[in-house]
């Protein structure tokens, strides 16, 4: 589906995704990992020359797409497409009246609509009227810039870190798992020490520039599992609690959720997925 996903996306907005299908090579060091295929040192060699890192390895089928280019692209296909993007002020409050959502309320305005859907990722549940408990996982992050070709073309993953090349140069590498609160501050210790950690998979990377570092905040579920469907107001939906699976599942949830909306049954069973677990 992702493959479909990116390309619609590419042909609507006139935007390049990086797609990387090159697949992912994991040192098996405290998972236990089965799916793939074994990498000898030999074969990891000619994959992945720069890597000096030694243990145990899998290949794994899997593809790497950068959430930016990704997000750039879905606006641009939304606009395309006639719909109206406002931004720039949060919201406080979803709308009731007869028992059913006509509306979400922002600090600056006012939106009505026939459906609301709350997707408001780890702020999910900071307003009414239905409680939607998700709390922010912090994730750290860095991008590191090489001269001349990138000095990976798999995703690796291994000694704490993974390394993520990019098509412009950068590789960017990630991420930490903080239950920190809403703090968004990259911190120059954590920066450097996974700066490390990655030049250890591949020496070169440590006399890489850092070109950025930032940090994102994802939205946890108390169970870690997504939270889908409808809601007990009539016209109000949630889609949130993806925790580190946001981008994996982008295109599965939106078909899904827009098959909820609609009032058609979803293709996939969303039952323990429910807002009403909680």
């Amino acid at each position: 589906m992702y493959p479909e996903f990116v390309n619609r996306l590419r042909d609507e907005s006139g935007i390049e995704i990086d797609f990387n299908t090159h697949g992912t090579i994991v040192f098996v060091e405290h998972e236990a990992i089965e799916e793939g295929k074994p990498v000898s040192s030999e074969d990891l060699q000619a994959l992945e020359p720069e890597i000096t890192y030694s243990g145990t390895a899998r290949l794994l089928p899997e593809a790497c797409v950068d959430p930016r280019e990704l997000l750039e692209a879905l606006v641009g296909s939304a606009l395309r497409a006639g719909v109206n993007i406002a931004s720039g002020a949060a919201v406080t409050q979803v709308q009731i009246e007869g028992g059913m959502a006509v509306g979400a309320i922002t600090t600056k305005s006012r939106y009505m609509a026939a459906a609301i859907v709350n997707c408001a990722g780890a702020w999910s549940g900071q307003f009414s009227p239905v409680p939607v408990p998700t709390r922010p996982i912090k994730g750290q992050m860095l991008a590191l810039v090489t001269e001349g070709r990138s000095l990976v073309r798999h995703v690796i993953r291994g000694n704490g870190v993974y390394v993520i090349p990019r098509h412009d140069g950068r590789v960017v590498i990630g991420a930490t798992v903080e239950d920190a609160g809403f703090d968004k501050r990259a911190e120059p210790e954590v920066i450097q020490r996974m700066h490390q950690a990655a030049a250890m998979l591949v020496p070169r990377l440590g006399q890489a520039l850092i070109h950025e570092d930032w940090a994102g905040l994802r939205p946890c579920s108390p169970d870690k599992m997504p939270i889908m469907g409808n809601t007990s107001v009539k016209g109000y939906y949630v889609s949130t609690g993806h925790y580190r699976d946001g981008i994996l599942f982008a295109p599965i949830a939106a078909k899904l959720m827009s098959q909820i909306v609609q009032g058609r049954p979803a293709e996939t069973d969303l039952s323990e997925f429910s807002p009403m677990r909680f």
